[in-house]
């Protein structure tokens, strides 16, 4: 047992207390009580078991403490590892170093604040660049009700700039494929545009059945890109596409007929109208761009237009068939060829009144005569131009026959020097009169040897009018012949006659003189028969019936069978 020192009779300072100055008060205080030796050592026992479990609980939780800064720096040293780790960052810059543990703590704590600063701040770098990654996915996948709920799951445990910025080059390739992407729209959008106007189709209620964010154009950049939104936008240009070239085909095919119709009844061109559909009968199905120019309304117009025409073409289609036919006689009429018009008309009349002819075939028909007869009528030409000069040639012989009988003609009446003019012009052309004969022979053959038919005038073989010519021109000259020496042995005779007689039948008029001489100066009228062209007016029948044989022109208006167009073009 512990000797307590003897009680002190003065009082200890409460500022100066300790354990020994208490004690010691504690035993002045029981000697005045008179407290025994046992019950001291009873409670100077207690004290010091108190003191030791004040001690032990003491050590205990100063254990703990120190327990609690070990975790604590070992969780900030493992923090720091997973930072390091997770940010990519070199460890040996982050190293707390040695020294008592609140030494440690205190160094690590800024260390660990920095870290935790650049993870908040590459957290959010993650998070804006993964953010847009998945809006722009959801974009090209076109679930649109997902774009606004996107929220991006990182991974903390690999926040490295390296991965960072793999990221980043994705979310550029994805910017890219949405930018190409949004182009494919807009240039798609254009299209349709284009195709409704040209077709007068409603664009906005088209593109918003294919997305609805493709009508608003508030919402230029929200375009819905998906895969199904490009691929139904492609269908719809196709069907747009198609559906232009089938009303283009459509009006087209209307714009053919309107113009077969209006070249059928010959309408003047300030009544045909539609001009504007007949431009496009040429157009390729890409340079149609009019606006309006393909809408339905254009083609309902176009189709009652023609609907008008064919009902009018019916009533028309005979006079037609006889403007046709008036034509046609007209150019045998120009160049000298014969043709039956009585009979063709009556051929004409009967298959329009048989009602087994297409009119349009009938009149096609026609056409192609026409074509055959202006060609026929163009190879007909030169030579007709030749006969032509050579009828001008006889004529002013006849003339200058005439002229030359003429006594008076030396007059000096009114008009005589346009006569003595006129007939020196007539020998020189009458001069020329056998070559242009022997030209026109040549060319006459040539021709018919080409073709294979005599080549007619005025219902005759114009080699026969050219034969007879030349009999009847040696029978003049013959005629010319006789009358000289006639003449010639009058005026002998008459010499004669003077010389026997004298002058006394110089009065006498000589003899085969006419006694009513024209004595009005002028133009002498030609004689009956003295044309080339007028003895075939009393020819023989035989040679009518050959100018009927080769001259009347076949009749073929209506489609025939090659065998039978070969057989009656002959």
């Amino acid at each position: 047992m512990t000797t307590m020192p003897p009680p002190s009779s003065t009082t200890v300072s409460p500022s100066c207390t300790t354990c020994a100055s208490l004690l010691h008060e504690l035993q002045i205080i029981w000697d005045e009580i008179g407290e025994n030796d046992g019950e001291r050592d009873k409670i100077l026992l207690q004290l010091e078991q108190e003191c030791l479990d004040i001690y032990r609980r003491k050590v205990k939780n100063t254990r703990k403490y120190k327990a609690d800064l070990h975790q604590l720096l070992a969780d900030a040293k493992a923090e720091i590892a997973n930072l390091v780790s997770a940010l990519g960052e070199n460890a040996s810059l982050f190293s707390p170093g040695k020294g008592p543990l609140k030494q440690q703590i205190f160094a690590v704590n800024p260390v660990l604040d920095e870290l935790r600063l650049k993870k908040q701040e590459r957290m959010k770098g993650f998070y804006e660049t993964e953010s847009q990654i998945a809006r722009i996915c959801i974009e090209i996948a076109g679930n649109d009700r997902s774009i606004d709920s996107a929220d991006p799951e990182i991974d903390e445990r690999d926040l490295t700039v390296k991965r960072l910025g793999e990221l980043k080059s994705h979310l550029k390739e994805l910017q890219n494929e949405k930018s190409l992407r949004l182009q494919k729209v807009n240039s798609s959008i254009k299209t349709i545009h284009e195709l409704s106007v040209v077709m007068s189709i409603d664009f906005f209620k088209t593109v918003n059945d294919v997305h609805p964010s493709l009508s608003d154009p508030s919402k230029a950049q929200s375009k819905s890109i998906s895969n199904d939104t490009l691929a139904r936008l492609t269908s719809t240009i196709h069907s747009l596409q198609q559906e232009k070239q089938q009303r283009l085909e459509k009006l087209q095919g209307l714009g053919r007929k309107l113009i077969e119709l209006w070249d059928l009844m010959d309408t003047p061109a300030d009544e045909r109208r539609l001009d504007h559909v007949t431009t496009l009968i040429s157009a390729s199905v890409d340079n149609v761009s009019r606006l309006g120019c393909l809408a339905d309304d254009v083609i309902e117009q176009t189709e009652v237009e023609a609907e008008r025409l064919n009902v009018l073409k019916a009533s028309k289609m005979k006079e037609l068939v006889f403007k046709r036919q008036n034509e046609l006689e007209e150019i045998y009429r120009g160049v000298h060829m014969d043709v039956d018009s009585d009979a063709a008309r009556q051929i004409l009349i009967s298959l329009i009144e048989s009602g087994n002819v297409d009119m349009s075939d009938l009149l096609g028909s026609m056409d192609d005569q026409i074509t055959k007869a202006k060609e026929q009528a163009l190879s007909r030409k030169d030579i007709l131009d030749r006969v032509e000069k050579w009828k001008f040639a006889s004529e002013e012989e006849q003339w200058l026959d005439e002229y030359e009988k003429d006594d008076n003609r030396y007059s000096a009446g009114r008009g005589a020097h346009k006569n003595l003019k006129r007939a020196e012009k007539a020998r020189a052309l009458v001069s020329k009169i056998p070559s242009m004969v022997e030209s026109l022979n040549s060319k006459v053959k040539a021709w018919e040897l080409e073709r294979k038919i005599p080549f007619l005038y005025d219902k005759a073989p114009l080699l026969h009018t050219l034969e007879e010519y030349a009999v009847l021109r040696r029978e003049r000259d013959e005629e010319k012949r006789r009358s000289r020496e006639q003449k010639r042995l009058q005026e002998q005779f008459i010499a004669e006659q003077e010389a026997l007689y004298g002058s006394r039948s110089a009065n006498k008029k000589p003899l085969g003189l006419s006694t009513s001489a024209n004595t009005m100066v002028g133009t002498p009228t030609a004689r009956r028969g003295a044309n080339p062209f007028s003895h075939h007016a009393n020819s023989t029948g035989k040679q009518r019936r050959e100018s009927r044989a080769h001259n009347v022109t076949p009749v073929n208006y209506v489609a025939l069978s090659k065998e039978d167009s070969v057989s009656r073009g002959c």
